[in-house]
């Protein structure tokens, strides 16, 4: 009789053994490749075409640190904007009180990070390379962004973007930012002089002083030449100005990012504020046209004091590029889908919170063009 149960349970776990049953989880231990081009977007990662460093990777900059970069041995920046050792905000203002209780006890979800987040930021760094321009954000400014882009293409996320980098202002709450590795723009176009020259050829490429020490380029032999050939003058917050474009490189690079961003936060449009005859505004937004504008803009449409990204961004070069790979791959629709049942929760809370609201989102009153982190 034993022996019969024995056999029955046998032939009955037979078809079992041939079903493949997929594991949750990998093997322990095994790595878990990237490609290097993934940017991360509330502890999640995202591809974006172009080379890109993490903070957590070696040669990577890192603005979670409270200490120098370059001066390890020191905590606080040299000029700080904050008495506070850290360069970032941990959550976003302007949020309603279910979310902002929600943010602070549990932190950001994608869906929620999606529905605050409508504007990428562009600057340049009057630094000319990466390397320098995080040295006088973290170690002397006391300041951050989330990312920046070398004259090479590389590009250096600093933050995971569910955080409040102070680069923007007023529009940080709202905004991702990045700084572009260009020298600047200038009324007298000989101050361009010291950092850029002319081969045999009559051909434009970036140079940097005697002084200026160590570049920290990753493509050691790159000539960082101007994507026109030409010196780039035009107004910016009713002053004429010159400069020297972007190169190839950071044109395919940034655009490969502002895609990236339009469908991980489809909230960000793509396009740039325009007049009223379609044309690029070259100046300050006021502050109705601000809180309503959802898309990429620059540094100077936030604050009447800031030109950047000056006059030689080709925008349309931007805008067209970006718009060619977001029509040409799938669509997301609002925010992406929720992926498990916390992601979900918020979703059902930010439409409860939504619901609430009796007015749009506005800055409280008299701060809209405060000047602070």
């Amino acid at each position: 009789m034993r022996v019969g149960r024995w056999l029955a349970l046998v032939v009955l776990s037979l078809p079992l053994a041939g079903c493949a049953v997929t594991p949750r989880y990998g093997r322990p231990g095994t790595p878990l490749e990237r490609l290097g081009d993934e940017i991360v977007v509330c502890g999640r990662l995202f591809h974006s075409g172009a080379p890109v460093v993490l903070w957590t990777d070696p040669g990577g900059y890192d603005a979670y640190r409270v200490e120098r970069h370059f001066e390890p041995h020191e905590i606080m920046p040299r000029n700080p904007v904050s008495t506070q050792p850290a360069r970032y905000g941990s959550w976003r203002r302007r949020l309603p009180d279910e979310i902002l209780e929600r943010v602070q006890a549990e932190g950001w979800t994608l869906p929620l990070l999606a529905e605050y987040v409508d504007q990428f930021v562009l600057h340049y760094d009057v630094c000319g390379t990466s390397r320098r321009c995080f040295k006088v954000l973290h170690d002397l400014r006391g300041l951050s962004v989330h990312f920046m882009l070398d004259l090479d293409g590389t590009i250096y996320q600093t933050l995971d973007l569910k955080e409040r980098a102070w680069h923007a202002g007023s529009a940080n709450d709202r905004s991702v930012g990045v700084e572009i590795a260009n020298i600047g723009a200038y009324e007298d176009p000989k101050k361009l002089d010291e950092w850029y020259a002319r081969d045999t050829a009559g051909r434009v490429f970036a140079t940097f002083p005697d002084w200026y020490g160590e570049t920290g380029l990753r493509s050691r032999d790159f000539a960082a030449r101007p994507a026109r050939n030409e010196l780039i003058c035009g107004e910016v917050q009713g002053k004429e100005l010159c400069q020297y474009d972007l190169t190839d490189r950071q044109y395919d690079s940034l655009i490969k990012l502002t895609a990236t961003l339009c469908r991980v936060l489809p909230r960000i449009r793509p396009d740039y504020p325009r007049a009223a005859d379609g044309a690029l505004r070259s100046g300050v937004l006021s502050d109705d046209e601000m809180e309503a504008f959802r898309g990429i803009l620059g540094h100077y449409h936030v604050t009447k004091v800031k030109i950047d990204p000056g006059p030689a961004l080709d925008w349309d070069r931007l805008i067209r590029g970006v718009r060619r790979i977001t029509t040409s791959s799938p669509t997301l629709s609002g925010a992406p889908p929720a992926t498990d049942a916390a992601e979900r929760s918020d979703r059902t809370l930010l439409e409860t919170a939504l619901a609430r609201a009796s007015r749009p989102r506005s800055a409280p009153r008299g701060s809209a063009r405060r000047r602070s982190c």
